[in-house]
């Protein structure tokens, strides 16, 4: 929210409820907005492969989804590891990437990308978590070692960070 320049207001009482207010600065309308100071511009390039989308939380998984179909991917979505590897399986096509939620139920991130490269040896890998360090270093995944990408995430990361990642298909390197 402060890298958009907003802010989150919350009013919480007993037996009450709770109340968010969120707070995004206004676009102009007659042009689109900017990308976020610090943040360098969006590739103008779209992207054409096809991604596995492994995330638990509904609501997160639809967001997502269409910011990566927004830029062109095709995107197969599951909810949970098992759904996954059935969606994989029945997919005649390439999988290009998986991207997937860390701590997941069933398998996890990590367990499900092991299973899936079982069976597609070439396909990359993108890890995704809200939780900390130490509970994403719980589940086998390092960020040094493997792509990583920190929720919550803006467009542009998650743009970069799968551009990096696939690119690095082409360059020898599964992972970034």
């Amino acid at each position: 929210m402060r890298q958009s320049g907003g802010h989150i207001a919350v009013q919480s009482e007993p037996g009450s409820g709770t109340r968010f207010e969120v707070y995004l600065p206004a676009v102009d309308a007659n042009g689109p907005a900017a990308d976020p100071p610090g943040l360098p511009p969006t590739r103008s390039e779209r992207g054409v492969e096809v991604i596995l989308l492994v995330e638990d939380e509904a609501m997160v998984r639809r967001l997502v989804r269409t910011m990566l179909e927004d830029h062109g991917y095709t995107v197969l979505e599951a909810g949970t590891p098992s759904a996954a590897l059935a969606m994989a399986r029945g997919h005649r096509g390439p999988i290009h990437l998986l991207l997937t939620d860390v701590v997941m139920p069933e398998l996890g991130g990590r367990r499900l990308a092991e299973a899936l490269r079982g069976e597609r040896a070439d396909i990359s890998v993108l890890y995704m978590s809200g939780y900390t360090d130490d509970a994403v270093l719980r589940h086998g995944v390092v960020e040094e070692v493997e792509a990583f990408l920190q929720k919550p995430f803006s467009v542009v990361e998650l743009l970069q960070k799968v551009r990096n990642v696939l690119d690095a298909r082409t360059h020898g390197a599964r992972d970034v």
